[in-house]
């Protein structure tokens, strides 16, 4: 499949997680207790994803398949419970911005630590220059947008330009 016919569903789904994150300090507020609001925000991602296998059952793994699977491959709904859970506790206190900012600048440096030195049974790309560049100036856009807050959280009058008193 060509590649660019994904580009429009990975950006619509990045949209949705920044939304998503917003959407869950909300939550979290009306639930109040941040572990029953994850608990129902999980609770709806596993009833779409149960339905869908539900409705589409195969394929299914085979015992060999599963044999020789990794023991950390299933780990990553567990990073991803870190991720919303960060989410839900931590947006309304820095601010969509910032926090969106952090964590896709993570997201991208340790994508880039796994296409370089091959992590997590990716192909191993080397260590590339440029994408590094990419990285270091996006860590520097969050930081610009992370210094336009105060630490309460409230947005600063000069854009983050006058020193922290």
């Amino acid at each position: 499949m060509n590649p660019l016919l994904l580009y429009p569903f990975i950006l619509v789904a990045g949209a949705l997680q920044a939304a998503g994150n917003s959407m869950n300090a909300r939550l979290r507020n009306a639930l109040v207790n941040p572990w029953l609001a994850a608990t129902v925000s999980f609770a709806l991602i596993v009833f779409v994803f149960a339905t869908l296998f539900f409705v589409m059952p195969t394929p299914l793994p085979s015992l060999a398949s599963l044999a020789g699977m990794p023991w950390w491959a299933p780990l990553g709904g567990l990073a991803g419970a870190v991720a919303v859970f960060g989410g839900l506790a931590l947006v309304d206190k820095v601010g969509a911005g910032p926090f969106n900012g952090l964590l896709i600048a993570a997201n991208i440096l340790t994508s880039l630590a796994i296409d370089a030195f091959g992590l997590f049974g990716m192909q191993a790309g080397g260590f590339k220059p440029l994408p590094w560049l990419g990285g270091a100036l996006m860590v520097g856009g969050i930081v610009l947008i992370a210094r336009s807050k105060n630490p309460d959280g409230e947005s600063r009058q000069d854009g983050g330009t006058e020193a922290a008193r």
